[in-house]
């Protein structure tokens, strides 16, 4: 697989924005259910605004970028406890906060080109396609090639032997997430391993997002750092993002860490230090509350899995198995009606169903197809109640 097989086009801008363009003028056939976004719509953990109360002195204060030290302590005692982490991982040399993961996997590729400091060719970021469009964001501001690498098929894994060793050898960055946002897939412990090892015969960094790690049917996911660790007892050459937005419910806390690579993680800290603002202590606080408990963690999984099992009801009749190891999105291949861009539209005017179409969160291959043409993503963060009503709807309208 050479580099100009895998180059990127423009992606198009924010997905959403295009949906909105797409769907201007067109009346909706019901009253609307909008399932586009992935905003997390359960209830939040009931102590958010005790904490906050408790700590809003804190809000006076310009925060330590490093963050404080119960912040650092909370995260890596959750990493242990969730990941196996040894004793060896020390959250004071390997933590950091951010305002959420975004913000994080935007700056870490700069702070990956800087760090490398790999000489001659061109950098390059390597990305999933499908892709999370803040990717895009980071290799762009870091001025490195938006290199694509496209899932095969729905829940098949890219081929990570057929790519070229010189891109490998010119890139920073490699971004994987597991669970997959959309397709849901989960990288096996053996895959990880893999990308881990070519990490470090390249010398690039594995920027591995996790935000749905705690979102999954049966088993939890292997963690990036679980897979370095048992590899060979080191964290080098990867960094995982995770946050409290999906795992706690809380996307407006905008509050989230990087954690992995020691030296990486100092590099990048001092790199934030001058050019990102730091998490308010509250929030901090609030933050060392919530990964200290797993029961509303719990639940929040139960009441996402309920609507995976109303899905695979009603649907799987029409699309076959819907259900997805991780994440809270439906991945639906619809190309017997259509492209997915078409098919979305049918659904709008029809029914009043907003749904994505998965060409808006992929790019285009240089052979001109899209990885996401004819699939259409649901986000499951409505009530069950309304997520089954979404589901009927597909049905009269696809039947």
């Amino acid at each position: 697989m050479s580099t100009n097989e895998l180059e990127k086009k423009p992606s198009g801008g924010n997905p959403f924005q295009r949906l909105n363009q797409q769907l201007a003028g067109i009346e909706p056939g019901l009253d609307p259910i909008t399932m586009t976004i992935g905003e997390p719509r359960h209830e939040p953990p009931s102590f958010v605004i005790e904490v906050l109360d408790e700590n809003q002195a804190g809000f006076r204060k310009y925060p330590a970028i490093r963050g404080t030290d119960e912040f650092r302590a909370a995260v890596g005692t959750w990493l242990k406890g969730r990941f196996g982490l040894s004793d060896a991982f020390d959250p004071d040399k390997s933590v950091i906060p951010l305002n959420g993961s975004r913000e994080g996997l935007v700056f870490g590729c700069i702070s990956a080109r800087d760090y490398l400091q790999k000489t001659g060719a061109k950098p390059a970021a390597i990305l999933p396609n499908p892709f999370y469009q803040s990717y895009g964001a980071g290799a762009h501001i870091a001025g490195a090639d938006e290199i694509l690498l496209p899932e095969p098929a729905d829940g098949v894994l890219p081929d990570l032997d057929a790519i070229d060793p010189e891109l490998l050898d010119r890139t920073v960055a490699f971004y994987f997430a597991s669970p997959a946002n959309p397709q849901g897939t989960v990288a096996p412990i053996e895959y990880l391993q893999q990308l881990i090892k070519l990490a470090r015969k390249h010398n690039f960094m594995v920027f591995a997002d996790e935000c749905y790690s705690e979102i999954y049917r049966k088993t939890p996911p292997t963690g990036i750092l679980e897979a370095a660790e048992a590899l060979d007892g080191t964290l080098k050459n990867v960094v995982a993002f995770n946050s409290l937005s999906k795992r706690s419910n809380l996307p407006g806390a905008r509050c989230g860490f990087a954690a992995g690579d020691p030296d990486f993680i100092q590099f990048f800290a001092d790199f934030r230090n001058v050019a990102a603002p730091q998490v308010p202590l509250p929030i901090q606080a609030l933050a060392v509350r919530a990964f200290g408990v797993e029961e509303h963690v719990v639940e929040n999984r139960r009441l996402y899995n309920e609507k995976y099992d109303a899905a695979e009801e009603i649907l799987s009749p029409l699309f076959g198995s819907v259900r997805k190891d991780g994440s809270f999105f439906l991945w639906l291949d619809v190309s017997r009606w259509g492209s997915g861009t078409e098919v979305t539209e049918k659904l709008w005017r029809e029914v009043g169903l907003k749904v994505l179409p998965g060409a808006y969160i992929a790019a285009d291959m240089p052979d001109g197809t899209n990885p996401g043409d004819k699939y259409i993503r649901l986000a499951l963060v409505e009530s069950l109640e309304v997520s089954k009503e979404a589901f009927r709807r597909i049905l009269d309208s696809l039947e």
